[in-house]
């Protein structure tokens, strides 16, 4: 009767499961060797990144992104981590004025838990709240280019900025022989760094009598654009009516507002007509420079500020001593020395050796 065994419909079905089983535990043994092998792989190469992922981040955050002195303090930064090891992030606003796009960055480096961070405030009062909550969180700053009021930064790398200033002011008297009328574009509202140059300019001047501000109170903006509009209202009104302007000299504090007043004057045909002395450098500078539409420029090391911003971060991070205050010498750039290595070098570093542009 072969009650103990199921009909022929049944034993196909159970020979299929029987199969099915077995290719089940064939497939999952297959599946298993080839997860492992997968782990195994996975567990090799990291092994071989660790070296990289154990890298200790700092955040290096500039004022800006698009003038070339910030550039070129992008490029001198990526050189110190190059050689002392640690991953950099570059992250800033896009203008120069953007003091709220700039704190969102600091905070956000905050929350990412860098190692710590290499700050140019835009603004000395604004960005205090974000540096302190910094070093609340263990996460030391190195301020470079221009100073912040607050006492809880590990050092402060930059250029002094009223010597350049008074560097700017000096050279103006000699130009003009010490008596002239002389007008000021400044920079934006806040920024310490040109704050103090323009002091430096102005107290220079204010000492000797036979010299006349005419203008002093203009501020250039952000951009190079509102710096050319600036500067041609800053013009009109001098102007005489047979089309020459009633103006010996002319100083502006960094590289857009030196840049934007360069363009109005080139525009009015007013260079050579005015003896103008500008701050940092980029290509067009240099250029206007070598054709005598520019007198000077007081010329920072941008490349090294970064560079040094970053190496004292890393030193501190290492347990040792790092100096509050470091200083980045400025140079008086003219015409005559133009042409010497040491100043090719500074006014146009190679900045693509390290920037991948």
């Amino acid at each position: 009767m072969h009650r103990n065994h199921p009909d022929s419909q049944g034993s196909k079905r159970l020979c299929s499961l029987c199969f099915a089983s077995g290719r089940f535990s064939l497939d999952f043994r297959a599946g298993l060797t080839l997860l492992l092998a997968i782990y195994c792989a996975t567990a090799i190469t990291a092994c071989h990144r660790q070296p990289e992922a154990s890298k200790e981040t700092v955040a290096l955050i500039p004022m800006g992104s698009t003038d070339e002195f910030w550039k070129s303090v992008h490029a001198g930064g990526v050189q110190a981590s190059k050689e002392l090891g640690v991953n950099l992030i570059w992250q800033g606003p896009i203008r120069r004025d953007d003091r709220t796009a700039q704190i969102d960055v600091v905070e956000s480096m905050i929350v990412r838990g860098v190692r710590g961070i290499v700050l140019a405030p835009i603004d000395n009062m604004a960005l205090r709240a974000p540096v302190e909550d910094a070093y609340r969180n263990k996460i030391p700053v190195v301020i470079i280019d221009s100073n912040l009021n607050s006492d809880k930064s590990v050092s402060f790398v930059a250029t002094d900025n009223y010597r350049g200033g008074t560097m700017a002011g000096e050279h103006m008297l000699k130009l003009l022989g010490g008596k002239g009328r002389v007008a000021m574009l400044r920079n934006v509202e806040g920024s310490a760094s040109t704050d103090n140059r323009e002091r430096g300019f102005l107290d220079t001047l204010k000492k000797v009598p036979a010299i006349e501000i005419v203008s002093a109170n203009l501020y250039a903006g952000a951009t190079t654009e509102s710096a050319y509009k600036q500067s041609e209202n800053l013009l009109a009104p001098l102007k005489t009516a047979r089309g020459e302007i009633a103006l010996d000299g002319i100083f502006c504090p960094n590289e857009s507002s030196t840049f934007g007043m360069l363009r109005a004057l080139q525009d009015g045909g007013l260079t050579g007509k005015v003896k103008f002395i500008g701050f940092d450098s980029s290509e067009k500078l240099v250029e206007g420079l070598a054709k005598g539409h520019l007198d000077a420029l007081v010329v920072q090391d941008p490349v090294r500020m970064g560079y040094l911003g970053v190496a004292k971060l890393v030193e501190y991070l290492q347990g040792k001593s790092v100096a509050k205050k470091i200083d980045v010498p400025a140079t008086l750039v003219t015409k005559e020395n133009l042409s010497e290595t040491r100043i090719k070098d500074l006014v146009a570093p190679d900045i693509k050796k390290w920037l991948a542009e």
